[in-house]
């Protein structure tokens, strides 16, 4: 077992980021609520047969960045959540070594993943067992069992099925059934179909305290940790512990199929193009950020628009990054300002973000209503759309 990366920091939403420091968090705040010692486990040695493709899907490119990048961001934000184990194949080691570095992720454990989903989920509990050799990592009271490919899912998401685990031992996530399931006969046909309403589809993320989880992995068979895939029946067979379940939100979803990765990226082309911070580099220029900030809201549904101006350290700007702001429109009224867009296109280019973020320069002060309804019309086509392709590319309006 290796230690990643120290530290922890990142977006809630899926999305480029930069990492800093958090500050305090206010009373009656989730990380408040949750007072407990809380780790996470992430199997991510699965090779996607269904997917289709050479590439294991967690490792499968959303937006150029792989899709479990988008995972461990999401997790990362949650600031209670103290470790992230993540159960890779030896091969992929490396691979996953270069992720963890190139997207800043922090407070990250690799392990080396079993040959099926149990044993790779038991390497990531033996790490946190605190008795492996070399082991950095504390035993939690609380472990999260989450799936890689699925980063569209809430911090309340996962304060539930803890709040739940710690009451009950075990919780799990679930949802209605979509479609009836039926039962064939070996011959192929109709044996008997169970009433759907009774039902529910088991989803992740599952919750456990750590004693019953460990108790039921080092308990159970070589049949269940090679052909088993529901870990709340582990505790249930082998510790008794009945788990909790909680009705979970539509957006734990699963990226199984090739058709899933362009839904999950019209997911996160949604979720990062929800806000856009204007950037004027002068306060006698604040007139023409509120000009724009009018005209985009037309053409805006749904989108917070904010203001700012970069001062000399760029630490206002870094701030609104943080808050999960993925899209800016530098102001540039006179020429020479035009300095300063490119210091705050460095800034971009230095924190590694990786999705496009339209840069649109207001150059001409005496048509300038006019220039800013041709440029919002611009700006909203580029965030909706985030076309790799123009990436890099400055827009003159």
């Amino acid at each position: 077992m290796e230690r990643a990366v120290l530290g922890r920091a990142g977006p809630a939403e899926p999305g480029p980021f930069l990492s800093s420091a958090r500050g305090p968090e206010p009373p009656g705040s989730a990380s408040s609520a949750c007072a407990l010692a809380v780790a996470a486990v992430l199997p991510a040695g699965g090779c996607g047969e269904r997917m289709g493709v050479a590439t294991p899907k967690q490792f499968c490119p959303v937006l150029e960045r792989p899709l479990i990048s988008y995972t461990l961001q999401a997790l990362e934000r949650v600031c209670w959540i103290k470790d992230i184990v993540v159960a890779v194949t030896r091969e992929n080691i490396e691979a996953m070594r270069s992720i963890i570095q190139k997207y800043q992720h922090k407070g990250i454990s690799l392990v080396e993943a079993g040959v099926t989903r149990h044993r790779s989920i038991f390497s990531g509990l033996k790490a946190l067992a605190g008795d492996q050799p070399g082991s950095r990592l504390s035993k939690p009271e609380v472990v999260i069992i989450h799936d890689a490919v699925r980063p569209f899912f809430e911090e309340d998401d996962l304060l539930k099925v803890v709040k739940a685990a710690k009451e009950h031992g075990a919780a799990g996530a679930v949802r209605p059934l979509v479609s009836t399931v039926i039962s064939p006969s070996t011959e192929g046909c109709l044996d008997h179909s169970l009433e759907r309403a009774r039902y529910r589809a088991s989803e992740m993320p599952q919750a456990f305290l750590f004693d019953v989880i460990y108790e039921a992995y080092q308990r159970c068979s070589d049949y269940d940790l090679d052909f088993g895939t529901e870990c709340l029946q582990l505790a249930l067979k082998y510790c008794c512990t009945n788990a909790k379940l909680v009705e979970g939100s539509p957006d734990l979803w699963k990226v199984t199929y090739k058709r899933d990765l362009y839904a999950a990226e019209s997911i996160i082309k949604e979720r990062i193009s929800q806000e856009i911070c204007i950037i004027v580099d002068r306060e006698d220029k604040e007139h023409v950020a509120h000009l724009l900030e009018a005209v985009l809201k037309n053409e805006l549904n749904h989108v917070k628009v904010t203001s700012g101006a970069p001062c000399p350290s760029g630490s206002s700007v870094q701030r609104v990054m943080l808050e999960q702001c993925y899209s800016f429109v530098c102001v540039n009224v006179m020429t020479t300002d035009f300095q300063n867009t490119q210091k705050f296109l460095r800034m971009l280019e230095e924190s590694n973000l990786s999705i496009l973020y339209p840069v649109v320069v207001v150059s001409d002060e005496q048509k300038v209503q006019e220039s800013l309804r041709q440029g919002a019309v611009i700006i909203a086509a580029l965030m909706k759309d985030r076309n790799s392709a123009l990436t890099g590319q400055l827009l003159v309006a």
